[in-house]
């Protein structure tokens, strides 16, 4: 899950790049949106991952 959430974030990136080189506001709501998605799949892989370890039978 970590590594999509990477993933939205570099893409992100450079739609804001684009957004900022281009000056057109599409780019920026693409940026806007890819953000939104990683930051719910960050929230999803943080509230998923705080399971107890399993036991060890001895």
């Amino acid at each position: 899950m970590l590594v999509l959430t990477l993933g939205a974030a570099a893409i992100g990136f450079g739609f804001l790049v684009l957004a900022l080189m281009t000056g057109s506001v599409v780019w920026a709501w693409a940026c806007i949106g890819v953000c939104i998605v990683g930051a719910v799949l960050l929230l999803i892989g943080a509230l998923t991952g705080k399971r107890p370890p399993p036991e060890i039978d001895s």
